[in-house]
């Protein structure tokens, strides 16, 4: 009967957060003294719901990471280099979502943004190229595209 319910709930948590608007989507300035009280409750609980996935799923980097090295990489790399990878995200993923539920009723960083993209271990990273078309990196030093002050434009699956 426990696995039912961990299936149930961890179902119910994929279904909030793939219908979950982000409430900083129109106004890159909001502040909780600007905002209407629906918006600041839509930013806690989505701010909630982040963290608990991230907690409760933040061990799907390591199948991820592996992929996806594989596919970018080759096989060596993704054999070799692609587990150490999953391990990293793995603990970056899950101790944000640790500090996601701690600190949901507070609009940090930004408005209820989220500490660094994609959102969800589900979502596909966003690359990031210069006018050439080559990838450039950020100054983390990662492909992906660093969170911007106006939060997430990456549209919802």
């Amino acid at each position: 009967m426990r696995p039912i319910r961990s299936l149930a709930a961890a179902g119910l948590l994929v279904a909030l957060s793939l219908y979950a608007e982000p409430s900083h989507a129109t106004d890159p300035f909001k502040t909780v003294e600007t905002s209407a009280p629906q918006e600041v409750v839509g930013g806690m609980s989505l701010k909630m719901v982040r963290g608990i996935s991230n907690v409760t799923l933040g061990w799907w980097e390591l199948p991820k990471q592996v992929y996806q090295t594989f596919r970018e990489d080759g096989v060596a790399m993704g054999l070799s280099v692609g587990p150490l990878k999953g391990i990293g995200m793995t603990l970056v993923r899950t101790l944000s979502g640790v500090g996601e539920v701690l600190t949901f009723p507070f609009p940090f960083p930004g408005f209820y943004d989220p500490y660094f993209e994609p959102e969800f271990v589900w979502q596909k990273e966003r690359k990031v190229f210069d006018s050439s078309g080559a990838p450039h990196s950020s100054k983390e030093g990662s492909l992906t595209a660093p969170a911007s002050a106006a939060g997430s434009a990456q549209s919802r699956p």
